[in-house]
């Protein structure tokens, strides 16, 4: 099997995890497989080179941070490739622009567009381990990138479906995806399998786990993805695609959450065509994600449109819309920072009805109160008081039947 193993900066963040990665990597490899490695920088190291630069230059140039920064995962790559050679484990070091990794020229940010697999090829055919620098790539004009964040998912996943690998694990400081954050309900159950779908939904509202790019990449390519911890054995969570997965999904695979939010209202709005953009083509203008978006009519021929962004977002948008709100005849503006996102994901939900009424039963026992409500084909979410998040979540997991069976 050809297998690509992708390492955090908390799997590498010294010399003895360096050290556990390697032998890690050596057992995969005795086992008959054939191994690409993607690692990042070493915790910390890529903060304190940004520090760095900010000392230098309040707003340093995209280009050159982009050099600086792709310094972080070469030193890993160097170390590992070391490690592994020490136990007698052959390995070669790659950075993104020797692989040949091209990307666009969007410093920072960069999309990868094609990779060279000639050079990993010949190593993998001669028994080498292949340990490549995540995060990077290089443009047709021979200039270093960095792919942003998750960009070493992103770097793992793609070497992947270029590569046409049997799996792509990537190695995280949990051991899996599981139900619900573990922290907030002690039974949450970690997830054998769950779909590219679902889990672009759990990443998007609130999951940790995996980046969302990352997690788009591998679906549009089917690659199997595995989340695994780098500090503990198991068998991880594998995420595949719908048709791959069990015949019956669960009807509710997991529950998301997000403390970040904020919640806009603009009341009474003239109701007449063209209000709409003219409350969201400003937001959009200063680069501002809308998220939950309600609409009410009333019966004096105005609308309240209400909606949430991200919290740190808020004191921006309240004061482009309070001059908007004006220029449009509204009322004014209302802002509540103190709500959080609560979701339901699974794409059982297809095939079962009644799920909204349960989860909102389930809400009413607690007398927790829906402020808003959205809705997507595999995905129920509700904003709520801030005080009450961890509540409704543990309600929602027990009503659905997500916990551990008691031992």
């Amino acid at each position: 099997m050809l297998i690509v193993q992708k390492y955090g900066g908390t799997s590498v963040g010294s010399i003895e995890r360096i050290k556990a990665v390697a032998q890690r990597v050596a057992a995969c490899k005795a086992e008959g497989n054939q191994v690409v490695v993607v690692v990042s920088a070493m915790s910390g190291v890529t903060n304190n080179l940004t520090a760095m630069a900010h000392e230098l230059q309040k707003e340093p140039s995209p280009r050159e941070m982009d050099m600086l920064l792709s310094t972080g995962e070469q030193t890993t790559i160097a170390l590992l490739s070391m490690a592994l050679q020490s136990i007698g484990c052959p390995a070669r070091s790659y950075t993104g622009g020797q692989v040949r990794i091209l990307t666009d020229s969007a410093h920072t940010k960069a999309r990868i567009q094609k990779i060279d697999q000639e050079h990993m090829r010949q190593d993998l055919d001669q028994g080498k381990v292949v340990v490549v620098a995540g995060f990077q790539g290089v443009d047709e004009q021979g200039n270093i990138t960095t792919l942003g964040r998750g960009g070493s998912d992103t770097t793992a996943v793609a070497l992947a479906a270029a590569l046409k690998a049997d799996e792509c694990q990537i190695y995280t400081d949990v051991d899996g995806v599981y139900t619900t954050d573990p922290r907030v309900v002690d039974n949450a159950r970690r997830l054998d399998r769950i779909t590219f779908e679902e889990m672009l939904e759990m990443a998007s509202l609130g999951s940790k786990v995996l980046q969302i790019r990352s997690v788009e990449f591998a679906g549009k390519y089917n690659v199997r993805l595995r989340v695994l911890s780098s500090f503990e054995d198991g068998p991880g969570t594998l995420i595949v695609s719908e048709d791959e997965s069990m015949m019956e999904n669960p009807v509710i695979s997991g529950i998301a959450f997000t403390r970040d939010e904020a919640k806009i209202s603009v009341v009474g709005v003239p109701d007449v065509p063209g209000m709409a953009f003219k409350v969201f083509g400003p937001i959009s203008d200063a680069n501002i994600e809308v998220d939950v978006i309600v609409q009410n009519i009333g019966a004096d021929n105005t609308n309240d449109i209400t909606f949430t962004v991200a919290k740190k977002d808020a004191a921006a948008a309240s004061r482009i819309l309070e001059s908007v709100a004006k220029e449009m005849g509204a009322r004014g503006v209302e802002v509540e920072d103190r709500v959080a996102k609560v979701s339901l994901v699974g794409v059982g939900m297809r095939s079962h009805a009644g799920i909204a009424s349960r989860m909102f039963e389930a809400l009413a026992k607690e007398s927790i109160n829906i402020q808003l409500i959205t809705t997507s084909e595999i995905k129920i979410s509700v904003v709520i008081e801030e005080k009450y998040l961890e509540l409704a979540v543990r309600a929602l997991h027990s009503a659905f039947g997500l916990e551990n069976p008691p031992k």
